[in-house]
């Protein structure tokens, strides 16, 4: 290490001491010119003299807002935060700078640069700036079927552990339920299944919870039942009581000895996926199943990562 590199390593130090004692912040004043070795001068309370360290070694005091590392990167990502809250009608340049607290100038370099890689579109008849279609790309991407799983995942392990039960994550794929994940309880009577494998959405209550959102009569569920030993007018009662409920049930219509109990992932309004909790019918009562899906709303929503929701029971 040469003479200059440790100057400035104990520069760095004594500033340290000097700005940040404990967990207070003493006052220190930044002189604005900077020397010709690349140091900068800083005066403080109690360092008389002044001190030369460079700028990135003065620390911020613990529990203050730090400054974030690149500045027109962060600026890019709360423009597309704004624009994500503001919808299909967008905002002008002056409403997006007003709301970010920054120049017009500078929001508009960087609304080109999203611009430019089609993270936000512009009206051309009113000016104003939307998310553009790589935005959306990039949230579709976020939630597709092999990332569901291993964002969810968390939340099935947590829902697995308080009920004791077998918890699946599915999703529909075409006319049937294609099993994306699964966690197992502790007991040692389990129920069997596999991740991968494919189920009649009318038969169970994975399929029945997504199919709630999905259909608005017992004609339009016809097709699901297409070919299958079902009871449509049974279903759509089933799948109508979901709609009302946010969850969905099925007993010994999918599997012999099973029942289940399921509930709607939703993105806004549609519904992407479903958890549910399977086990033997001996331990699913119609209390046990009303005390399940309260732990599902209790223990998934604070677990999905946004913007997923559980559906609210309608009165």
């Amino acid at each position: 290490m040469d003479k200059a590199a440790r100057i400035a390593r104990r520069q760095r130090a004594a500033a340290a001491k000097a700005v940040v004692s404990g967990d207070r912040l003493k006052t220190v004043a930044v002189d604005s010119r900077t020397r010709s070795d690349g140091l900068i001068t800083t005066r403080g309370r109690g360092s008389p003299g002044g001190l030369a360290v460079p700028l990135s070694g003065i620390p911020y005091a613990r529990g203050m807002e730090t400054r974030p590392p690149i500045e027109a990167v962060d600026r890019a990502l709360a423009a597309l935060d704004l624009l994500a809250t503001a919808g299909p009608r967008g905002l002008v340049l002056a409403e997006v700078a007003k709301r970010l607290d920054l120049a017009k100038p500078t929001v508009h370099r960087t609304l080109a640069a999203l611009r430019h890689r089609d993270f936000v579109a512009q009206d051309p008849a009113t000016g104003a700036y939307t998310l553009g279609g790589a935005a959306l790309a990039l949230g579709e991407s976020y939630l597709a079927q092999d990332n569901l799983a291993v964002l969810l995942h968390p939340a099935l392990v947590a829902l697995a552990a308080d009920v004791d039960e077998l918890v699946h994550l599915g999703v529909l794929s075409g006319r049937q339920i294609l099993y994306l994940d699964k966690v197992e309880p502790e007991r040692p009577v389990r129920v069997w299944s596999a991740v991968g494998r494919r189920s009649p959405a009318v038969t169970t209550a994975l399929g029945r919870a997504l199919l709630a959102h999905r259909v608005t009569g017992p004609d339009s569920l016809a097709g699901y039942a297409e070919g299958l030993a079902v009871d449509v007018g049974h279903v759509w009662d089933v799948v109508d009581a979901a709609r009302r409920t946010g969850y969905a049930v099925e007993t010994e219509e999918n599997e012999p000895g099973i029942a289940c109990v399921a509930m709607p992932v939703l993105r806004g309004a549609t519904a992407i996926a479903a958890v549910s909790v399977t086990a033997p019918v001996e331990r699913m009562s119609p209390g046990r199943v009303t005390a399940l899906q309260e732990r599902i709303r209790a223990i998934l929503p604070p677990l999905l990562p946004p913007p997923l929701t559980l559906p609210a029971p309608t009165p």
